[in-house]
């Protein structure tokens, strides 16, 4: 007999529909799976007959064929094993084929006949309901994840003993999951910007950039307070509209970091990878291609502290990402795109010891110098378009007893001049300063004759790049939107000008 069932399998982020036919016929005992199988697909076949076994539905001495379609897509995970073990049932006939038309099935088995957790189910569902599905059956650890799909009655399962009951009597409503309200969740309490005192300058830095979006730099001695600053950084973002928070629930389903006990994710994320990280590790891929910190930083924060530290390649990694907003892999097994559309805050120290140019406390060397800031290349700094240094703290400012600015009136000028942005670029590809492409240069950040004038000179005297140049006038523009949105104005190029990336010279003073 012939039978089959609706499965999907994650390419990137996003959800392929998989196709698992059975056949069981007359012939010579045995059990074959076709249709491009990763390794741990190919298991599924020990993992099913055992599983299958130990619950009293011993597979016969029949010849069993199992193929997977479309036949050109690698199929990999864990996530096969219930699709199988449904359709080798209902070929042998313990199952009705008519219930398995409109359904979703996916988990894995453990060889008591367990249904185990797997990873992507979200995208899996949401994919499954664009396609007409409004049935699923997932295992029980993942119902919570699969609820979050309006429209779609989910079913949790813990063993194949319920799918069977589940199956054999239609009784969807017992298994069924409730849906969530997605409105009713509550984002968590994020540091406060009123808990830093003194550094003005790093506070409105952070301002600025998370106004137009533009990548943030600290430069300063240990315990001036840079991490400290980053870290408040996403309670000055806006908030994730709907579509962005099933994008990002999204990512973090495949990743393996998403229980959807508390709805769809509600914060911005703000990711501080390690730097011994590995190129892999911050990128994606592997040996099954995951997203890496860069993705599961998207739409938010990717902190990177002690930046020269990181290794160059890992560093350089991000050149492409941070152009383009994604991550493209080309593997054995295909092409991978996971979104990747960041803000990077970085923090470093000015030298090796860290008190450079404080001659009473450093001691290392203008070479020592050179070569510690030589380890972030030129296009990289490029990329960053704020650059500001971090001072240490006086006694005066840590004991203040003034009131600091909360992060809400920070949050609420910076949505007053995104709000600004989004009315320009309405009708553009682009939402924010930090996205104008060098081709709209001219056209939304406009100069007169006597500003082209002194930019030519700063040109000149700071020996900038077509790159460093567009993004002073970005930030150019960024400053004149939290004006109100007009005309770009000298103080908002000097302004801009402070906030260029280090170089070398710079620092030779």
């Amino acid at each position: 007999m012939y039978s089959r069932v609706a499965t999907a399998t994650i390419r990137g982020i996003q959800s392929v529909p998989v196709c698992v036919e059975a056949d069981v016929s007359d012939g010579m005992p045995v059990f074959e799976m076709v249709g491009f199988l990763a390794s741990e697909v190919k298991e599924a076949r020990e993992r099913v007959r055992t599983a299958l076994r130990n619950v009293g539905c011993a597979l016969p001495p029949r010849r069993i064929t199992v193929n997977f379609m479309p036949a050109d897509i690698r199929k990999s995970g864990a996530g096969f094993d219930l699709p199988i073990a449904v359709a080798v049932l209902a070929a042998m006939g313990r199952l009705p084929h008519a219930v398995l038309d409109d359904v979703l099935i996916v988990g894995e088995i453990g060889l008591n006949g367990v249904v185990q957790p797997v990873h992507g189910v979200l995208p899996m569902v949401a994919e499954a309901k664009e396609r007409g599905i409004r049935r699923c059956i997932v295992p029980r650890a993942n119902r919570k994840e699969a609820a979050l799909v309006s429209g779609m009655l989910v079913c949790g399962v813990e063993n194949i003993g319920e799918v069977m009951r589940l199956l054999e009597d239609a009784s969807w409503e017992k298994y069924a999951a409730e849906e969530y309200n997605i409105e009713e969740t509550q984002p968590a309490v994020l540091p406060d910007f009123s808990e830093i005192h003194g550094q003005r300058l790093m506070k409105r830095a952070c301002e600025v950039a998370v106004t137009g979006m533009h990548n943030l730099l600290f430069v300063g001695p240990p315990g001036a307070g840079k991490t400290m600053v980053a870290s408040r950084i996403p309670s000055i973002l806006p908030p994730l509209a709907e579509a962005e928070r099933m994008e990002l629930s999204k990512i973090y389903s495949v990743k393996g970091m998403f229980s959807g006990e508390n709805g769809l994710l509600t914060q911005r994320p703000f990711r501080a990878p390690h730097h011994t990280v590995s190129v892999q590790g911050l990128t994606g891929g592997g040996r099954i291609p995951q997203p890496g910190e860069i993705s599961l930083a998207h739409k938010g924060v990717l902190f990177l502290d002690e930046l020269p530290e990181f290794a160059r390649e890992t560093v350089e990694a991000l050149r492409q990402p941070l152009e383009e907003g994604a991550v493209h892999l080309v593997r054995l097994g295909g092409s991978y795109v996971y979104p990747a559309d960041f803000m990077l805050v970085a923090a470093m120290n000015p030298c090796p010891c860290g008190y450079y140019p404080d001659m009473q406390k450093c001691r290392c060397t203008q070479t020592a110098i050179h070569r510690y800031l030589e380890r972030i290349s030129q296009p990289i700094l490029d990329r960053i378009d704020i650059c500001v240094e971090a001072p240490a703290l006086t006694f005066g400012e840590l004991n203040g007893k003034q009131n600091e600015e909360t992060s809400a009136a920070i949050q609420k000028r910076v949505a007053e001049a995104q709000d600004i942005q989004r009315e320009r670029y309405r009708k553009e590809a682009f939402s924010y300063n930090s996205q104008i492409p060098a081709t709209k240069i001219r056209e939304y950040c406009a100069l007169d004759k006597k500003q082209e004038q002194y930019m030519e000179e700063i040109y000149g005297k700071l020996q900038l790049t077509a790159r460093s140049y567009h993004k002073l006038l970005r930030v150019a523009r960024t400053l004149a939107d939290m004006d109100g949105g007009g005309r770009i104005c000298d103080r908002h190029l000097e302004e801009a000008i402070c906030y260029r990336s280090f170089d070398r010279k710079f620092w030779e003073r």
